[in-house]
């Protein structure tokens, strides 16, 4: 190639940058500053300009690159889901003392506990991405319209990236008249797009808003956070438990596991329900997704009592197959004598130890725990933090 067509090329490449640059920008969000991240610097969990996890996560890049030329070729369903599309009149209807749940897909799901309505980590985008034309892409439309909803009492946002924040979402329900409940320094994304800063609440680990009668506590997690290559772990990233008069539950968002799950259950615990992420696991980045066995393992320490699995069958984010985590689940549930359900999407559930759900996704290859087992760097004695536990 002579010299022009080299300037050609390069000259491509570069407006092919630029193009995402820009398209990119809005989504990216805001950067902290003044008051707020004068408040995101006093946090146990700041140190040296970013948060960081106690616990260190470890990932291989290489090896994750090389194993992308062996992914399963079941990433991706082949026919359409089997998906419900709930009742708007139904989805946010419970009486004051029972616990009812909507799982939307992905980690999105529409709780009614003790008569309050919260929505967790909305996404109704057509992409997990910070442009509309390229990253993954949902598997089937939103199961419900934004319009339909019924507004909840609290919007819980666990950290900013894509397959959690979603931007076009949060303009769409800029004016709902809720609270956003977020970890440190996420605020800035949402006043950016719009939100009403009375509208947010910022929470450090620990840290608790009440919401009508029930608590709402940002408890810690394992993950980290960023929607651009300038500012990783810049914001706050954390799980939730949310407390009511009668009932419990706890929410992952993202989080590879880590010991100190026995905390969170005996603080805010026993949890009548954990909705715990599965999917999106690798060898590679261990510690970054707990991976279907380690959810479990987590819903033991935590105390909880029935466990739902999340943040799979939407969004193909792994090398795994797309049914994988929810078989995995189902084999260690089943050896472990742990009460689980799997809803299909948009089904309305009232949990309780009686509530039962039928297996609806299809059988096709998957690879168990012995062939991709999944352990968290620095926890090489998973099974006997759960024997400690039980003790």
């Amino acid at each position: 190639m002579d010299s022009s067509g080299k300037f050609r090329l390069t000259s491509v490449f570069r407006v092919a940058f630029l193009i995402i640059i820009f398209s990119g920008c809005t989504t990216f969000g805001g950067k902290a500053a003044g008051s707020r991240l004068d408040r995101m610097k006093k946090s146990p969990q700041w140190y040296r300009g970013r948060f960081r996890n106690p616990l260190p996560m470890k990932s291989n890049l290489v090896g994750a690159l090389f194993n992308s030329f062996s992914k399963s070729p079941y990433r991706i369903p082949s026919k359409p889901l089997p998906v419900i599309n709930p009742d708007p009149a139904l989805i946010g209807k419970a009486s004051s003392t029972s616990l009812q749940v909507t799982w939307l897909g992905h980690s999105t799901l529409y709780i009614v506990i003790n008569g309050v309505r919260i929505l967790t980590d909305p996404v109704w985008g057509s992409r997990a991405s910070p442009v509309s034309w390229a990253g993954p892409q949902r598997w089937y439309k939103p199961l419900i319209s934004i319009e339909k909803l019924p507004v909840p009492d609290a919007v819980l946002i666990s950290h900013d990236h894509y397959d959690h924040l979603d931007m076009y979402t949060i303009k769409k329900i800029k004016h709902w008249k809720t609270a956003f409940i977020v970890p440190l320094g996420v605020g800035v994304h949402l006043e950016k797009w719009g939100v009403d800063s009375r509208k947010i609440v910022e929470l450090d680990w620990w840290e608790q808003n009440t919401v009508k009668n029930v608590v709402i506590t940002a408890t810690p997690a394992r993950h980290a956070s960023g929607r651009s290559a300038t500012d990783r772990n810049k914001t706050l990233w954390c799980s939730f438990a949310v407390t009511g008069t009668t009932k419990r539950v706890w929410y992952s968002g993202d989080t590879g596991f880590f010991p100190e799950m026995a905390d969170i259950g005996k603080r805010l615990g026993p949890f009548d329900l954990t909705m715990i992420e599965t999917g999106a696991y690798s060898q590679w980045w261990p510690d970054w997704h707990s991976g279907p066995e380690q959810a479990v393992f987590a819903h033991i320490l935590l105390r909880g009592k029935v466990f739902l699995p999340i943040h799979w069958g939407l969004f193909s984010l792994a090398y795994h197959s797309w049914t994988e985590p929810v078989e995995r689940v189902m084999a260690i549930t089943k050896r472990l004598k742990v009460k689980v359900l799997t809803p299909r999407p948009g089904e309305i559930l009232k949990v309780n130890r009686k509530t039962i759900t039928k297996r609806w996704w299809p059988q096709i290859p998957w690879v168990n725990s012995i062939k991709n087992p999944i352990h968290s760097s620095l926890l090489k004695k998973d099974v006997n933090l759960i024997r400690n536990t039980n003790k």
